[in-house]
């Protein structure tokens, strides 16, 4: 696995560590598990970060970094990869697992007419949070696992690239 361009992009542990807002969580940030970059700790963080960016709630990148913390897996991968639905992503995404929770419940995509106004978000919020929801939590779990199987796969696949290619440079040294 590319270990250097991953830890080029995250951020120091011990910075983290003595951060003034962090600092109280120091006995659970000091888990060298949450920032190890191996198999099963990435490939757990990129499952967890998957999971709970499709799911819609307001604190996307507590609950990643909890369930980092929990499991024992890549705390920065976990709350990066949350940052899939952002804004702009949001919109389709969150539509596309209605549709998903709409389909599994067998009713119609009905969300009417849009306005840009508290009351008409509230009331098609109570009509469709049930299909929201569910289309969330089972599009969290299939992205969840395929980019983990994926994730240990191409770990797999890169360890053994490297062994060959420093296998082959030994035997062309022998030769």
């Amino acid at each position: 696995m590319p270990r250097h361009l991953i830890k080029r992009y995250t951020p120091d542990p011990a910075a983290l560590k003595k951060h003034k807002y962090l600092r109280h969580l120091g006995a659970w940030l000091h888990d060298e598990n949450l920032w190890h970059l191996n198999r099963r700790s990435v490939s757990g963080g990129v499952a967890a970060g998957l999971f709970w960016a499709m799911i819609p709630i307001p604190a996307q990148m507590v609950a990643a970094a909890f369930s980092a913390i929990v499991f024992r897996i890549n705390l920065p991968i976990s709350v990066a990869l949350v940052w899939l639905t952002n804004p702009i992503t949001m919109p389709p995404v969150f539509y596309f697992n209605y549709l998903i929770g709409t389909w599994l419940l067998g009713g119609p995509a009905n969300i009417g007419e849009f306005h840009l106004s508290v009351e008409w978000i509230t009331a098609e919020l109570q009509a469709i949070w049930k299909p929201l929801y569910l289309g969330s939590l089972v599009v969290g779990i299939l992205l969840g696992a395929l980019g983990y199987g994926t994730m240990r796969l191409y770990w797999r696949w890169h360890v053994l690239k490297r062994f060959h290619a420093r296998n082959g440079r030994q035997r062309r040294k022998e030769d």
